[in-house]
């Protein structure tokens, strides 16, 4: 099994390229221990103490260290992590918590999207789906729908893209120029 690494936009994360099907749908960001306890995969990377997030992704996993951490000593053991458990085929989640494991990427927060807007939040997610979290998954990040509201859509940031200095700049100058040409309804974006 061979391992590629890319840099992303977030100085502080790694996107791990396994050649090979890590989430069969969707992805599962773990930003901290107790979130990562599902996994045996993500908490073995906790376990290395300089790892402050991970998130697995269709064929990729983004391992975020924490501030002022040298990539040079902490890459070998990670990609040491992840051939161990690819290679053994341990299981990705612990049996008794796989049921509910992929966060839905429908999952609102308290932003509740108007009724009457209905056909607007299904161009706004479909946008997100296929223009948006493809191109942010190349950064090994992914976005996530919360909502719509008076204008306002709301997305939350995952990966690679939680954290990152560019993110606001994605935000604005990226995934809102792109809603509001597509969608005239849409006035802002903004981070959930």
């Amino acid at each position: 099994m061979f391992i590629e690494t890319e840099t992303t936009p977030n100085p502080a994360t790694l996107k791990f390229l396994l050649g090979q099907e890590v989430m069969y749908a969707g992805t599962r960001d773990f930003r901290d221990e107790e979130q990562a306890a599902a996994s045996p995969l993500a908490s073995a990377l906790f376990d290395l103490g300089d790892v402050t997030g991970v998130l697995f992704g269709r064929d990729f996993v983004a391992v975020t260290a924490a501030p002022g951490v040298d990539w040079s000593a902490l890459k070998p053991q990670v990609v040491a992590i992840l051939l161990d458990h690819f290679i053994t085929q341990a299981p990705l989640f612990h049996a008794p918590s796989a049921s509910g494991i992929v966060v839905p990427a429908e999952e609102e927060d308290d932003f509740g999207d108007d009724p009457a807007h209905a056909e607007i939040v299904a161009q706004i997610k479909d946008l997100i789906e296929t223009r948006v979290r493809p191109a942010v998954a190349n950064d090994g990040g992914d976005i996530v729908y919360r909502g719509f509201r008076e204008g306002v859509v709301y997305l939350a940031m995952q990966g690679a893209c939680s954290g990152c200095p560019s993110s606001t700049a994605t935000l604005k100058n990226g995934i809102e120029t792109l809603l509001k040409h597509y969608v005239p309804e849409v006035s802002e974006v903004r981070a959930a």
